[in-house]
C-alpha cells in the first residue's frame, strides 16, 4: 500500500511560480514511480512528469518541458514539483500517481495509487 498527499496548490498570477508537495508512505518505495498529473475542468488527465523513486531519473510531458521539475527530497518521502513561468492554462487539479512497475507511464491507468490532489489556479 502507499499513500500519497499533495499540497501546496493556490491562486498565483501569470509568470508566478509555484511548488507542489507530495508526500508519500508505506512499504518497499524503492522499485515505485511517482508522477504528476493534472485535470483542468471539462478535460482528460494530462501527464505532467514524473520520476523513479530508485535513481532519480525524469521524464517530462511536452507542455511542461522547461519550465516544471520533479525532483525527490533528501531523506525525505516527498517528491516537489517546481513550476515556473505559470500560464493560465496551467490551470487545473493536480494530482500525484505511484506505480510499482518502475516505469515513469504517461497512462494513467499504469498507476494504482492516487492522491486527492490539490488546485492550482493562474490568473492572467
Amino acid at each position: 500500500q502507499v499513500q500519497l498527499v499533495e499540497s501546496g496548490g493556490g491562486l498565483v498570477q501569470g509568470g508566478d511560480s509555484l511548488r507542489l508537495s507530495c508526500a508519500v508512505s508505506g512499504r518497499a518505495l524503492s522499485a515505485i514511480s511517482i508522477s504528476w498529473f493534472r485535470q483542468a475542468p471539462g478535460k482528460d488527465l494530462e501527464f505532467v512528469g514524473g520520476i523513479k523513486w530508485s535513481d532519480g531519473r525524469t521524464h517530462y510531458g511536452d507542455a511542461v518541458e522547461g519550465r516544471f521539475s520533479i525532483s525527490r527530497g533528501n531523506g525525505e518521502n516527498t517528491v516537489y514539483l517546481q513550476m515556473n513561468s505559470l500560464k493560465p492554462e496551467d490551470t487545473a487539479l493536480y494530482k500525484c500517481l505511484a506505480n510499482r512497475f518502475g516505469v515513469i507511464s504517461v497512462r494513467p491507468a499504469d498507476y494504482y495509487y492516487w492522491g486527492q490532489g490539490t488546485q492550482v489556479t493562474v490568473s492572467s
